[in-house]
């Protein structure tokens, strides 16, 4: 086809995980026009053109956009790259979620607001400007401190004692783009994730993720299993809340990241929620494996202006991806390569071991990503 007859699609982002949306735009003849910086930036050799802008210069962007005139613009796993996402739609006439739903879906404490005023379920929580001693003495201990506007993990502390306090703060604003940190009230429970798209603001559940994490003090994910364990009870009291909190974050087309978690009695309660499709190859790999549906292909219909289609593409099975550390998890990965190789679905390129600590999402080694019997 010639290119000045292709349909046209902007990508922010260009790392390993927004590659998959790169590729599957590519498999349906989609003209890529992608921007990140070039450190990193696998889909520089995947795209059919490739700007070297900061996902962030979303001025610069919109800039090139205008020349480009694309039918839609997408990102799929970041908080930051759904800000230029909306940003650019929202300049372009183009579907999106607007501004103001990009604002309160990634500063978690405007976010927190929002659920208060709406009635969502969410842990009691301050803004460290905010904090004095006697507020500080309504707090529930362990508190967890983090950055208002990062994911990933970065920069977040489980503190037990008021004397922790201050430094847990310093280290959520070192890693936050407004310097900024949150408080908030640790809540007991296993840990979650919610999958959805949503198209004209109606929502439609895929899939509930088990999050298996290091625990205290950084909570940095060391897995996730599709479909969690739960029974159709919880399935349905979770998409009870999570559509109600979409609503109150003005979600309405494209892709949603709901992290909650349950505790011993069924109550549920909201950590935070992305309006993107969630990272750790979550929503382009683990939802398509454990559910059939194409759920990358859907992003690209709604950012077009499309329906999203609910074709099955495979048979479903369980998913789950395994991230890696250090050298005790190659030796689980070259067990299963051993002893069950069909299992296998994909192995990242794996980082050369240096001796660095993982201290958030971003510093781990690699992953790998299995379907079918867990029991192998």
């Amino acid at each position: 086809m010639d290119m000045r007859n292709k349909k046209k699609l902007v990508v922010i982002g260009a790392n390993d995980f927004q590659n998959q949306l790169i590729l599957k735009a590519k498999e349906r003849d989609f003209e890529t026009h992608v921007f990140a910086w070039k450190d990193g930036a696998v889909g520089e050799k995947t795209a059919d053109f490739f700007y070297p802008i900061s996902i962030v210069e979303k001025e610069k962007i919109l800039e090139v956009c205008k020349t480009i005139q694309p039918d839609g613009v997408v990102s799929i796993a970041s908080d930051l790259a759904a800000i230029t996402v909306n940003y650019i739609a929202e300049k372009l006439g183009l579907v999106g979620n607007g501004i103001e739903s990009s604002l309160l879906a990634t500063n978690k404490y405007l976010m927190r607001k929002a659920f208060e005023q709406n009635g969502d379920p969410s842990p009691k929580n301050y803004c460290s400007d905010e904090l004095s001693e006697k507020i500080i003495e309504t707090m529930r201990f362990p508190l967890i401190v983090k950055p208002v506007d990062r994911s990933g993990s970065r920069g977040i502390t489980k503190i037990l004692h008021k004397e922790e306090l201050e430094k847990a703060i310093e280290t959520a604003k070192e890693v936050s783009f407004d310097k900024k940190a949150m408080v908030e009230e640790f809540v007991e429970g296993q840990e979650y994730s919610v999958e959805y798209i949503s198209y004209q603001g109606k929502h439609t559940f895929l899939a509930l993720t088990q999050k298996f994490t290091t625990g205290a003090p950084h909570f940095i994910e060391t897995g996730h299993l599709q479909p969690a364990p739960v029974d159709d009870r919880t399935i349905e009291n979770v998409k009870r809340v999570v559509e109600h909190a979409l609503d109150t974050l003005k979600i309405e087309n494209g892709a949603s990241h709901s992290e909650i978690k349950i505790d011993e009695y069924g109550n549920i309660m909201i950590i935070e929620i992305g309006g993107r499709m969630g990272g750790d190859c979550i929503g382009s790999d683990l939802v398509q494996i454990s559910t059939g549906y194409d759920f990358v292909n859907m992003v690209i219909d709604v950012a077009c202006g499309m329906a999203p289609s609910f074709q099955k593409v495979c048979r479903p099975a369980e998913a789950r991806i395994d991230f890696i550390f250090g050298p005790e998890d190659m030796k689980k990965i070259a067990k299963i390569e051993k002893e069950c190789p069909e299992r296998i679905y994909r192995i990242s390129d794996i980082e050369e071991f240096d001796g660095h600590q993982v201290v958030d999402s971003g510093s781990r080694y690699g992953y790998i990503i299995t379907r079918g019997n867990f029991l192998c």
